[in-house]
């Protein structure tokens, strides 16, 4: 009797082992995971926006609109209605600066991009250094939360045009 059962289980072995590592049979192959299609790899990575509080503002106090500056420069941000936090950190009410260079406002539904034209100031600072060539050159800062994504509505401050000599 011990071996019948033994060969009455054999059929659901070889069934099991070949499921387990037995090559495919024809017809019968899975398709590709969605993320290794190239639709799903250039699809933008949407998060959730942080809310903004009434009346939250940014400024940019230095330089001010129409000045000459050498550069490097200091610029001077200021905050109304939100407290500054570092990067990372998403408290209610809180983000961080980024300066806007010779560029508009950057998709709202994603983290703000980090390169020439958009300078990241993550610690929570109040001021940061920054060098420019020569020319003139357009400034405005956004507001953005511990992932770097615009609050909604965006706090961003008017634009400014400052000549670096």
């Amino acid at each position: 009797m011990k071996n019948w059962i033994c060969i009455a289980a054999l059929p659901g072995l070889v069934l099991a082992l070949a499921a387990c590592g037995g090559k495919p049979q024809q017809g019968s192959e899975l398709p590709a995971p969605a993320a290794a299609t190239p639709a799903a790899q250039e699809a933008p990575v949407l998060m959730p926006r942080t809310p903004a509080p009434a009346g939250a503002t940014v400024t940019l106090i230095s330089p001010v609109d129409g000045a000459t500056v050498k550069s490097p420069f200091t610029a001077v941000f200021a905050i109304e209605g939100m407290s500054l936090a570092p990067a990372g950190i998403n408290d209610p009410n809180t983000g961080h600066h980024h300066i806007l260079i010779d560029t508009g406002l950057p998709p709202l539904d994603q983290p703000i991009p980090k390169d020439a034209n958009h300078l990241h100031f993550g610690q929570a600072q109040t001021e940061g250094q920054v060098e420019l060539p020569p020319g003139q050159h357009t400034l405005q800062l956004l507001l953005a939360d511990g992932n770097h994504l615009p609050h909604d509505p965006p706090i961003v401050s008017g634009l400014i045009t400052i000549t670096v000599e």
